[in-house]
């Protein structure tokens, strides 16, 4: 099939992908529907992607770095050039907002699916499109946006601004990048750190201030234009449970806004694109009083497909993408606003590979085990595969899981269902703490803003890893041995003569350590841990703990064992000798109750940034380096006063846990640093 085509673009038959993940599925999805070819590009990391699989062609457009690869616009033409591509998706994130990538394509003769240039241009810079919608009527938040204002600028502005006060970079979206001030002590330290981070995210490190108004409620509107002068609003999602400026749970409609305001802020957005002459698909956000819901302030607009588009499809029931690629072709839009008619309630979680109880750091490895959820009104967009690497080269989103119900209670209900019915093992997912979002009062209620995450976040009541979890975990390791021959002492139920006796298992979890002891019985196992004893069977449908079955997922891996139970996960791994040794010799080496003088990095990643030279005298407290991972920066600091020792630069990648500097006591001799470059992992592995 080959889509009809406005007179000023060519016709295309095939759409390349110019993105990776759950939304290059979702696009495929949208284009095979319309008998169109998809193309797939994908980075070596990302060689046996699903998103590649699902493809009709695949071609590979460089290394594991998004810069080598996704974000590579010689790259993209090139692959466009190899398929005979007439149009290219570029999903969102990445190249999706980059004028340079349309103009690029206009001038092959390829079609972009998404705006013009100019609308790529103004609404790209947010200084410049605060300042546009202004002129155009729009509401905008008290602030200062100019063009190329330095740190002394903004310092000097930033009282007329007011605190609390939001730094955001020009260049950015989705929340990356904005940093909130309270007292004005901090705005120096927070404007360093973030035009440092806005270069490397963005390519651009402007910044600019914003009034930061506290418990508000962050409201957007996806808008549809075409070619020929028709705008349309497909009413709006709520968009206030984020955390960190990162949108967690989003739902549309949004139970705030009563129709008028409903109209007036769809309204406002379609007034918004109009003023850029907008084609495509496009969110325009608003910050939304939660106690004048009837004041809205115009914040960014997206020009791209939004990752919560899904939510705004099942309540429409309009596909955005295949309208995209509509309007790409140059068809009129064959809905009016009378049209859009909202029916139920629609509500989306974004599953991440990151550790709630562990400050959210984001998760490494392979999937073990995966299970998606089904059922009435369950939809789930993701690109997990069982065996699948999740890398540290980006973003930790792995999927959304969504659900609709004819009201808003059926649809949380049935989102809660869901996420107890997902299943990932072999990394850390926010899997359980969605669940507790979902699930509690001020959610259900509708009480939402923008920091109420913030402020639950220290009471969610997480689960803790349990006795009969242990006992299980001990018992799927032994029988995940291997069988070595038929000798006696190779035996794995603890075989000897005269009385048994218990195998002892030493097993590393979240909390700590616990150790095992296991004894075997006629059909299993006598586990014993602390003063607790517990009898595990695990037979052909599962396992059953004092004779009572217990629905946990699991899976082994070497001396790993990953349990998970309705939206809960944890890893538990067996000590080998010589981490007991090494555990014990590093207590012996400083004063019980000591800190740790050996730093190590919490996740794998690169290091963006040192902040000290090797051999510096050091504080408590100071900031020796910065990994990012993930998009995701984690300074590491000092836990001990003293000297430091590291060799690391930017650029180097490191592991989890691996040791990054070491500190000595201020008069002690300088042994060798621990973080030499033979600890570092190559330029080709992963990190």
């Amino acid at each position: 099939m080959t889509l009809p085509v406005h007179p000023a673009r060519r016709p295309f038959d095939t759409v390349l992908v110019a993105n990776r993940g759950e939304i290059a599925c979702r696009v495929i999805r949208s284009v095979r529907a319309l008998g169109l070819r998809s193309v797939a590009v994908h980075s070596d990391a990302d060689a046996g992607a699903r998103h590649v699989l699902e493809a009709d062609l695949a071609v590979r457009i460089g290394g594991a770095a998004p810069a080598e690869s996704y974000l590579s616009i010689p790259a993209v033409l090139e692959a466009c050039r190899r398929t005979g591509a007439g149009a290219v998706h570029p999903g969102y994130g990445f190249l999706s907002e980059n004028a340079a990538l349309a103009g690029a394509l206009a001038a092959e003769g390829i079609v972009f699916v998404g705006p013009g240039v100019h609308a790529l241009e103004v609404m790209g810079d947010k200084i410049r499109a605060k300042n546009h919608v202004a002129g155009s009527g729009v509401p905008v938040v008290p602030g200062i946006a100019e063009p190329g204002l330095t740190d002394e600028a903004l310092l000097a502005a930033a009282d007329r601004v007011g605190f609390p006060l939001l730094i955001k970079p020009s260049a950015g979206g989705g929340g990356k990048g904005m940093h909130a001030v309270h007292p004005p002590e901090d705005l120096p330290d927070a404007l360093t750190t973030a035009r440092r981070g806005a270069p490397r995210a963005f390519g651009d490190d402007t910044l600019f201030l914003e009034r930061l108004i506290e418990r508000p409620r962050h409201i957007e509107v996806q808008v549809l234009a075409d070619a020929h002068g028709t705008v349309i609003h497909l009413g709006e999602r709520e968009c206030s449970l984020q955390r960190r400026h990162q949108k967690v749970i989003e739902e549309s409609p949004s139970p705030l806004l009563d129709d008028s305001t409903r109209r007036r802020i769809g309204a406002a957005a379609c007034e918004a694109a109009r003023s850029v002459d907008y084609t495509g698909a496009g969110t325009v956000e608003f910050l939304v009083s939660d106690t004048a819901p009837e004041e809205f302030f115009f914040m960014e607009m997206n020009t791209r497909l939004q990752v919560e588009h899904p939510v705004t499809e099942l309540v429409t029931g309009v596909d955005l993408v295949a309208w995209q690629l509509r309007i790409a072709a140059g068809e009129e839009l064959a809905l009016t606003q009378d049209d859009v008619v909202l029916t139920g309630h629609a509500v989306e979680a974004r599953v991440y590979a990151e550790n709630p109880e562990a400050g959210f750091l984001p998760s490494t490895g392979t999937v073990l085990a995966l299970a998606e959820p089904a059922g009435e009104g369950v939809r789930v967009d993701g690109s997990l595969l069982a065996g699948g690497t999740v890398s540290a080269s980006y973003d930790p989103m792995l999927a959304k899981v969504i659900a609709w119900g004819t009201d808003r209670g059926q649809a949380l209900d049935r989102l809660d269902a869901a996420l107890a019915g997902t299943v990932v093992l072999g990394v850390h997912t926010n899997l359980e703490y969605l669940r507790l979002l979902v699930t509690d009062d001020d959610v259900r209620a509708g009480r939402l803003d923008t920091t109420l995450i913030e402020r639950k976040l220290p009471g969610l009541a997480f689960r803790r890893v349990s006795t009969e979890d242990l006992a299980l975990a001990a018992v799927l390791l032994v029988g995940a041995e291997p069988a070595r021959g038929g000798s006696p002492w190779h035996r794995a139920d603890g075989f000897r003569l005269g009385v048994p006796r218990p195998r002892g298992l030493v097993l590393e979890h979240d909390g700590g350590t616990a150790t095992v002891e296991l004894l075997p019985t006629a059909t299993g196992w006598q586990a014993t841990v602390g003063d607790t004893g517990v009898v595990v069977e695990v037979g052909a449908r599962g396992a059953t703990i004092d004779g009572l079955r217990r629905p946990r997922t699991h899976a082994v891996d070497g001396d790993t064992v990953w349990l998970g139970d309705a939206g809960w996960s944890t890893r538990l791994r067996r000590l080998s000798r010589r981490d007991l040794l090494e555990a014990d010799l590093a207590r012996i080496s400083r004063e019980e109750g000591a800190a740790d003088p050996l730093v190590r990095s919490p996740m794998p990643g690169t290091v963006v940034s040192v902040a000290v030279e090797d051999g510096a005298a050091v504080r408590d407290g100071d900031v020796l380096l910065t990994v990012e991972a993930m998009k995701m920066e984690h300074r590491l600091t000092a836990a001990v006063s003293g000297i430091v020792h590291l060799s690391l630069r930017p650029g180097d990648l490191v592991r989890a846990q691996q040791v990054v500097a070491s500190i000595d006591p201020p008069g002690t001799a300088t042994p060798d640093s621990p973080a030499d470059p033979g600890d570092q992992p190559s330029e080709g592995d992963p990190a």
